[in-house]
């Protein structure tokens, strides 16, 4: 433990007493990754003695054990949403989060200190999970399934929650529909497929040779390999719902010329944080505003299809499913290698070269 000191009242019998005080955190510090500035992999500093916030009432102190390295990570690392995060600099990487509970805010009621907890922190976050202890919201964690390790369902949050808010809260798939995922082989992309075959939605998938048996394996109906075969001559549609995780112009218009009359087109890849980049915040959210109502309303009214940028958000009812389904063990994301917290530049260094195609996990000793 670096540098944490709690009230005592926290770890005594009068723990009642210290829901209704509330709790302070008085003089901590603690590891963490931090980018001081944007570029490439050597920007990532680890820091002995980083400030730990006091917490506010709904807030959890985790403990990490592991977090993962996802594409938003590396993205954010070189500079993506520099017009909200610039100013706000230095940040701390990593949205994933396995751990355990060391303290919780006055009004926490559903988790307790000790217990063992995952999830992922909202996109915008500027104090992340590369980090001894993390603070997340109470309705951003839910319990780590007992059969799952730390590395393991590190691995899940933040990619399932991104394709629960697609596929529930969007599409509002239903038994029986049909689905498109373009890119299953991605993480977002595999998470939707289990999610959606759980659902007992019919899927397909485009995606990479190397990963047609997994995908097969996850219970899609077709994998097609985009890169030998003519997807949209080979994919039976139409579909009820399409999400695209790679989201550039061919995908969409793929997508799109699959949908059914009034299914639902879902991308990963919205406009808002390159325009803001581009053209700051008071000009480049709009702009980003009237280029996605312009495409919703041509979409409804030329094909008749609901057109979405969607984006992870926390959901306690999606991350209560989530944990139930990974119980379960019908929601995985293989992670292909680990490395230890002051690795993070390696691991970044890894991803950015495409020298590891799977998942990265970082491990918190």
């Amino acid at each position: 433990m670096v540098g944490l000191r709690l009230r005592s009242f926290t770890a005594t019998a009068a723990a009642p007493a210290a829901r209704k005080l509330g709790l302070r955190l008085i003089t901590t510090t603690c590891r963490a990754v931090v980018v001081p500035r944007f570029g490439g992999p050597d920007v990532l500093e680890l820091r002995p003695d980083v400030e730990i916030p006091d917490l506010k009432p709904h807030d959890v102190l985790v403990r990490t054990r592991c977090a993962s390295v996802n594409p938003l990570d590396t993205r954010m690392r070189s500079g993506y949403g520099r017009s909200i995060f610039g100013p706000l600099l230095p940040l701390i990487l990593g949205r994933d989060i396995s751990g355990e509970v060391a303290a919780v805010g006055a009004s926490v009621s559903s988790l307790s200190v000790g217990q063992e907890v995952f999830g992922a922190l909202h996109p915008t976050a500027i104090r992340g999970t590369y980090t001894d202890y993390a603070i997340l919201s109470e309705d951003e964690l839910t319990g780590k399934p007992p059969s799952l390790t730390h590395v393991e369902a590190s691995a899940i949050p933040f990619a399932a929650l991104t394709a629960w808010r697609a596929l529930h809260s969007t599409a509002r798939v239903a038994n029986g529909q049909r689905l498109l995922v373009i890119g299953g082989g991605g993480t977002v992309g595999l998470a939707a497929i289990q999610l959606a075959v759980d659902k007992g939605c019919i899927v397909s998938t485009t995606c990479g040779s190397e990963s047609v048996s997994r995908l097969q394996a996850a219970g899609v109906e077709q994998a097609v390999d985009y890169k030998a075969e003519d997807v949209e001559f080979a994919l039976k549609g139409p579909f009820d719902a399409v999400l695209d995780t790679i989201g550039v112009q061919e995908t969409e218009r793929i997508g799109i010329n699959l949908l059914k009359k009034g299914g639902h087109y879902m991308t990963l890849q919205g406009e808002t944080a390159a325009l803001a980049d581009k053209y700051g915040l008071a000009v480049g959210i709009p702009i980003a505003t009237a280029i996605l109502l312009k495409k919703q309303l041509h979409y409804r009214y030329s094909p008749g299809i609901e057109y979405s940028w969607t984006y992870m958000r926390a959901d306690s009812e999606g991350l209560q499913e989530i944990r139930r389904l990974a119980e379960a063990g019908n929601l995985k994301i293989p992670v292909q290698k680990t490395f230890p917290l002051a690795q993070a530049r390696e691991a970044h260094l890894a991803k950015d070269k495409r020298l590891i195609l799977g998942k990265v996990v970082l491990e918190v000793d």
